[in-house]
């Protein structure tokens, strides 16, 4: 609490004085009111959790006998480009088969429609292959990703590029 202390009259010289007063202010309860405060919303305050994506890898087999060749009809392959563009087609990209590159968006009724198609969820053994070309965003791979646990894609991968790819988007571009 605050108090006031008088200074006792120093008696010299037979002049009154006028007594000085000192205020002390005893600072003890509004540092417990702020310990309490801190207390109260550090136990009261949810804190947020990261969001994070389960991705369960792929056991190497044994025996290289094993590995079953991919199929055209199974495959569907997703080329992330620069500038945030997106293309797909379906088969493995070679050039003798020339597949028809598609141009889409990363909304819902770009990928996600697409990955929602019939061609994609009939087909039980389909497997999309994702492709970031080098100048690509990290943002766009986590989009994509993001639009393949919403569909519930089961078998995706992420690949590297390969020259057919890039010429085909070229082609793409070029038109």
């Amino acid at each position: 609490m605050a108090e006031i202390q008088e200074k006792a009259d120093s008696g010299k010289g037979g002049k009154k004085r006028s007594k000085k007063m000192s205020v002390h202010l005893d600072m003890t309860p509004m540092v417990d009111l702020a310990f309490l405060l801190l207390t109260f919303f550090m136990l009261t305050t949810s804190f947020s959790k990261p969001q994070t994506m389960e991705i369960q890898m792929p056991v190497k087999p044994e025996n290289e006998e094993e590995l079953s060749p991919l199929k055209e009809s199974n495959a569907m392959t997703i080329i992330l480009a620069e500038n945030d563009r997106i293309f797909y087609y379906y088969g493995l990209g070679n050039p003798e088969e020339n597949p028809e590159v598609i141009e889409t968006d990363y909304s819902a009724n770009g990928i996600r429609k697409v990955l929602t198609s019939n061609r994609v969820k009939s087909n039980p053994k389909m497997v999309v292959m994702v492709k970031p070309v080098e100048t690509s965003r990290y943002k766009n791979i986590v989009d994509v990703l993001d639009e393949l646990k919403i569909t519930d894609t089961k078998k995706f991968a992420v690949v590297d590029i390969t020259d057919n790819d890039k010429e085909l988007v070229a082609q793409k571009i070029g038109q």
